[in-house]
């Protein structure tokens, strides 16, 4: 019998054995799913080397037992709710965030070339030059298309003549 077929020989044996005592660690049935998963995985790329140690059964286990501490141990680092907020406020994104909707709404209407000429010259803040360079056309094209798409920028979302948050903040 090859490794993989003795791995998937062990894990349709041993898989409801392992589940049991996964669930008593976690008290969790999908938690102890996610550990025997993880498990699982951390031994099947060792397989060979431990069926050739002798009986897989007690690495699997002592992995199993390690990957629940790992697992509890990095919950334990959450951040732990405090009863008080602390003092100050933080600044509300919404303004942001409606603003990158609106960006992202306006480019999408706009021709791939404009939506291209746009996007290099005002949010990468390249010059005519190089936005020529970048897209393989003449300085008189990246021009004209740039005053095609702000023109109809300005027809499509006229919200954004308005906008208070500048153009390279709203794609980040």
């Amino acid at each position: 019998m090859d490794a993989e077929e003795s791995f998937r020989a062990y894990v349709r044996a041993r898989t409801p054995a392992l589940s049991r005592v996964a669930f008593l660690l976690t008290g969790d049935r999908h938690l102890a799913e996610d550990l025997v998963q993880e498990t699982l995985l951390r031994v099947a790329g060792r397989w060979r080397r431990i069926v050739a140690g002798g009986d897989p059964d007690a690495y699997v286990r002592r992995t199993l037992y390690h990957q629940h501490v790992s697992v509890w141990r990095r919950s334990r680092r959450r951040p732990v709710p405090i009863a008080e907020p602390p003092e100050g406020h933080l600044p509300d994104p919404s303004a942001a965030i409606a603003s990158r909707l609106s960006v992202h709404a306006a480019l999408a209407r706009l021709a791939p070339r404009q939506r291209a000429v746009v996007v290099l010259r005002y949010f990468e803040d390249l010059s005519e030059g190089q936005t020529a360079e970048i897209l393989g056309c003449g300085v008189g094209t990246v021009k004209s298309q740039t005053r095609d798409a702000l023109a109809r920028l300005r027809r499509v979302a006229p919200e954004l003549a308005d906008d208070v948050v500048p153009a390279k903040e709203v794609l980040r």
